[in-house]
């Protein structure tokens, strides 16, 4: 879901998934490992138990914020290799 919420410039703010965008960089660190190539079972990476930890860590996220943030972990991973700094979120 799509909220419009006024911001300082005026414009409308229509990004959702705050509290994920909070939690982007810790969430990555701990679920990065779960993508590395040396860590497949059969050549699958092993996504289902990146959904547990983030699950495990924070309780409060829905399942559509945890899935959020592991595919968004994912690209990262796969498109850069490292986990994101700061500057890169």
């Amino acid at each position: 879901m799509t909220s419009s919420v006024p911001t300082p410039t005026g414009l409308q703010e229509r990004r959702s998934h705050h509290r994920v965008r909070e939690i982007f960089i810790e969430a990555c660190e701990l679920i990065m490992p779960f993508f590395a190539r040396e860590n497949r079972w059969g050549n699958s990476t092993l996504d289902h138990l990146a959904y547990r930890v983030l699950r495990d860590h924070y309780p409060e996220l829905s399942f559509e914020e945890v899935h959020v943030l592991v595919v968004a972990a994912h690209r990262v991973h796969t498109s850069r290799g490292r986990s994101p700094r700061p500057a890169d979120a």
